[in-house]
């Protein structure tokens, strides 16, 4: 396995071919590991991945003291290359619950104080709000991140989960190296009118989601019990029929993987490799063995036939369910 790198964006840096995306180490998915979580980031580093992601209220900063950790224990030349993309803006309560978002310019550059202490870095490469505030346009968000930028405090401005006209109204505003968001077989909702807005403006994908939290990694059974605590639980796609639905459209993915000598999960990640060379796919490995399995997409090359029976197998809009419950969908932009 050979890593390549991806560019984020026409005004982002390259980055490995994918990401790490750290938020299951810390929550939103049952127990964790700490000592796994530090492994499977040091594992991370030396396979080349670049591109680690986290947010500040993952664990109500947990995340963060964790890559920070993992940064100080790893060997000079891998710290050098990790690049650190960071979500702020998600207010929290003490028993775990969610306050909405805070995009203020003063809120912004408060956030960023505590991830760079909590992370032991001078810079974050890529800082982005995590949903819109409604209540704080845009501009003046990008602007204070702007001024972050010209501090040297942030390397990069990012956007999370918005829409094509917010993209518009932020890059026009300032520089936006990429756009975080949910894509994978059975979320492809941003192909219509945001991929082609992220391209038309030179911004890279960075794509959250691609197995869809385990649901279509093909380890995922509609036995399993989750845990307190798992995000699952309380995810409309992992409801009765919705998931039984979900999960046969698997079943028909694995016939395809099994051809091709690959994991589910692998042929899952290849697709949207192959969707473009301006999207970088995020894997949620927790554990060594998941970040091994998922390393392994790289090495898989699916033709136009593969690609063809890809989707006649996942057609787009098949999943049952939404991706988020209903109040959590009122914070994303369409």
């Amino acid at each position: 396995m050979t890593m390549r790198t991806r560019p984020l964006g026409t005004t982002g840096p390259q980055v490995s071919a994918l990401g790490l995306g750290c938020m299951g180490m810390s929550a939103l998915y049952g127990e964790t590991d700490r000592a796994e979580s530090i492994a499977t980031l040091h594992a991370a580093l030396e396979a080349g991945v670049t591109l680690l992601d986290t947010g500040d209220f993952y664990g109500m900063g947990h995340n963060e003291m964790l890559i920070g950790e993992a940064l100080r224990a790893a060997p000079a030349a891998r710290r050098e290359q990790a690049q650190v993309s960071v979500k702020f803006g998600g207010l929290r309560d003490p028993d775990g619950g969610w306050s909405g978002y805070d995009g203020r310019p003063a809120a912004v550059k408060n956030f960023a104080a505590y991830s760079l202490q909590r992370l032991g870095v001078d810079h974050i490469d890529v800082y982005r709000i995590a949903r819109l505030d409604p209540d704080v346009p845009i501009e003046e968000t990008v602007g204070a991140i702007a001024e972050l930028v010209e501090k040297g405090y942030v390397r990069h401005i990012g956007l999370s989960e918005v829409g094509a006209e917010t993209i518009r109204r932020a890059a026009a505003t300032a520089p936006i190296s990429d756009l975080q968001i949910e894509y994978s077989l059975i979320s492809r909702g941003i192909e219509e009118e945001i991929l082609p807005a992220t391209r038309e403006l030179g911004i890279g994908i960075t794509a959250y989601g691609v197995l869809s939290r385990g649901l279509i990694s093909g380890h995922f059974t509609a036995d399993r019990q989750l845990g307190a605590g798992d995000f699952r639980a309380m995810s409309p796609r992992f409801q009765g029929e919705n998931l039984r639905h979900n999960l046969d459209l698997v079943e028909a993915l694995r016939k395809i993987a099994e051809q091709k000598g690959a994991s589910v999960a692998q042929i899952a990640i290849a697709w949207v490799l192959s969707r473009g060379e301006d999207i970088v796919p995020l894997v949620g490995a927790r554990r060594r063995d998941r970040l091994t399995e998922a390393l392994g997409a790289l090495d898989v090359t699916l033709d136009a036939a593969d690609l063809t029976a890809i989707e006649e197998a996942v057609p787009a809009g098949a999943a049952a369910g939404e991706r988020y419950p209903a109040a959590q969908m009122a914070h994303v932009e369409r």
